[in-house]
């Protein structure tokens, strides 16, 4: 039976000296310190199997994508299924208890956190992103695919395989930048979950 295994990778640490929710907002850029962990990932794949490469459109997870693919030789593919989850905070300060969460014109827009009111709803976001794995599945049946996406989609879509309930507590995700979720699967089926942080060094 083949074996696959479909990396989820979350792009780089982002430029964004005004500390704003980004979201799908052009013109956000790895910062240097995201470029450095985007080539320390390329590096600890560099030995894996990998036959596709594929980003969210958005140019931060483009930027991390670019030395994987280059490293394999690979043509970078474009999925709209791996962007970030839409987000009407975008552009706006959403610290807790700073910026928009304190303004009370904003509360209405938090009413329902199941759903979320202020975006693109749980079930969306899995629906899209699930496609997206199984796209880059089918794409590197027995070898190896990397997906760059962001980390709410990515913790979304684990919890929709993994069989969890999608709302969940945001302090609690685990995905860090430049981290790996790699999927394992027997033709279809998912068998197991990896995660590690190749980014992180000990300097």
């Amino acid at each position: 039976m083949s074996r696959t295994v479909v990396h989820l990778l979350r792009h780089g640490e982002v430029r964004n000296p005004e500390r704003i929710l980004y979201g799908r907002l052009p013109g956000f850029w790895l910062s240097d310190d995201g470029l450095r962990q985007a080539q320390r990932v390329a590096a600890y794949l560099g030995d894996h199997d990998v036959v596709h490469v594929v980003s969210s459109p958005l140019l931060r997870a483009q930027q991390t994508a670019a030395p994987i693919a280059a490293r394999h030789g690979l043509e970078l593919v474009t999925d709209d299924g791996l962007i970030e989850a839409d987000n009407v905070f975008e552009g706006s300060r959403v610290s807790a208890g700073d910026g928009a969460l304190r303004d009370p014109r904003n509360w209405p827009k938090l009413r329902n956190p199941f759903r979320p009111s202020w975006g693109e709803p749980y079930q969306q976001i899995a629906a899209r992103m699930l496609a997206a794995v199984h796209r880059a599945r089918e794409r590197a049946a027995g070898h190896e695919a990397v997906c760059v996406s962001h980390q709410l989609p990515i913790c979304v879509v684990i919890r929709q395989l993994t069989g969890r309930r999608l709302w969940h507590d945001p302090r609690r995700r685990r995905c860090a930048l430049a981290s790996l979720t790699s999927l394992v699967f027997v033709e279809a089926a998912l068998i197991d979950v990896v995660y590690s942080q190749p980014a992180v060094t000990s300097e």
